[in-house]
């Protein structure tokens, strides 16, 4: 026999088979009791997907930590408190008695120590532009700002760092590399495998949505800073490089790199970053005008494509990741100038690149990201088909509600 509770009337017994101190999720059985550990990190106990009236589990706050590490009880298809939303322990020293009912108040708390009002409370934050898509409550950061948690709990996030500019106008300038991709949800830049979920509590964090790079520039850091000197940062993407006097020179380094411009010897790009981006491509050597094509931005999905004697590299591609409620590509790679064909962006938000069909390059689309489309001088009639500016990073935040 186990006791739960504290009433002074009478005292409540209930059948309940204890079990270890648990540290880690698990899903729940009926007529188990079991001490909860959250110590180190918060964790989930699902309850059991079927039920029947009656049935009862009991959870204790083993380590008088579930104020700062809350357990969240997940609903696992059944209602709890006659919703379909998964709840939250919140108090220290808390105590509580899971009974189910029915199938339309689902599991109810039938007896509690150290409960208070705040024993059931939900997760939830204010910042950035807030929706819903499912089980899902997603806050979207264009531009810089606060994400302030009511309790302790996960969140999801996608940081993508603002797109690298190119050099302007240039006989071949590379395309910018993409911002860096960082995410714990479908993928993340680079190859890398997903980040773990980050755990927060009731305080202020501080969201920077990096700009995209200026013409000539490389983009600007995008971060998410989860607590003094913890910050998941994406690097801005590289300048793409710049056709100088004939000679060819590399891309920038960054998140992904930007691509190598034309010239003499052409030349190849910068790296991306680990985990967040890819390499641009190679600029195509010659001192054949006609064939002056440089390298493609690299993306947080691929490489970019190197460029031929007859066509400027595309932008690598970026990466498709669902977080706020459909698939959206980020991070995609700007095209390289070139005199024939000028190289396409990346998906993803890179911006095509110029000169090829006498227009000027396209920037990186804004919140997404994108390297920006590099430019081309004409030197056959004097016209210079410019490059263009980076695309801005966005930060995307999610939990279950």
């Amino acid at each position: 026999m186990g006791y739960v509770g504290n009433f002074p009337a009478a005292t409540q017994t209930v059948d309940v088979i204890w079990q270890s101190v648990q540290t880690t999720g698990f899903t729940a059985v009926t007529g188990y009791g079991y001490p909860c550990n959250t110590t180190s990190a918060a964790f989930t106990v699902t309850l059991p997907a079927s039920a029947n009236a009656g049935d009862t589990i009991v959870l204790v706050d083993y380590a008088g930590t579930f104020a700062s590490n809350n357990i969240t009880l997940g609903a696992n298809g059944l209602n709890i408190e006659g919703a379909t939303d998964n709840k939250f322990l919140t108090t220290a020293r808390e105590g509580v008695t899971c009974t189910y009912v029915d199938a339309t108040q689902g599991w109810v708390a039938t007896s509690g120590v150290n409960s208070g009002t705040q024993a059931l409370d939900r997760f939830s934050a204010t910042g950035g532009t807030i929706t819903t898509s499912g089980l899902y409550t997603i806050h979207t950061f264009t531009t810089s700002g606060t994400l302030t948690p009511n309790m302790s709990g996960s969140v999801d996030y996608l940081v993508v760092a603002g797109g690298g500019s190119t050099s302007g106008a240039a006989q071949g300038g590379g395309g910018g590399g993409a911002g860096g991709l960082r995410s714990t949800v479908t993928a993340t830049g680079g190859g890398g495998s997903l980040e773990t979920a980050l755990s927060v509590t009731a305080q202020a964090y501080t969201v920077t949505v990096g700009g995209g790079g200026a013409i000539g520039s490389s983009g600007s850091d995008s971060a998410l800073i989860p607590t003094i000197g913890s910050t998941i940062t994406a690097d801005g993407g590289g300048r793409g490089g710049a056709a100088e006097n004939n000679s060819g020179n590399a891309g920038v380094a960054g998140g992904s790199g930007g691509g190598g411009s034309t010239g003499n010897t052409g030349s190849t790009s910068a790296g991306g970053s680990a985990t967040q981006g890819y390499a641009g491509g190679t600029g195509n050597p010659t001192t054949d005008g006609s064939a002056r094509h440089a390298g493609g931005g690299g993306g947080a999905g691929v490489v970019g494509v190197n460029a031929t004697t007859s066509k400027a590299g595309n932008g690598g591609n970026g990466l498709s990741v669902s977080i706020s409620g459909s698939a959206t590509y980020y991070a995609g790679g700007g095209g390289g100038g070139g005199k024939q064909a000028r190289g396409d962006g990346g998906l993803g938000g890179g911006g095509n690149g110029g000169g090829g069909d006498l227009s000027s390059g396209n920037a990186g689309n804004v919140n997404t990201g994108g390297g920006a489309g590099s430019g081309f001088v004409d030197s056959t009639n004097g016209t210079s088909y410019i490059g263009r500016a980076g695309g801005s990073g966005i930060a995307i935040i999610r939990y279950l509600t």
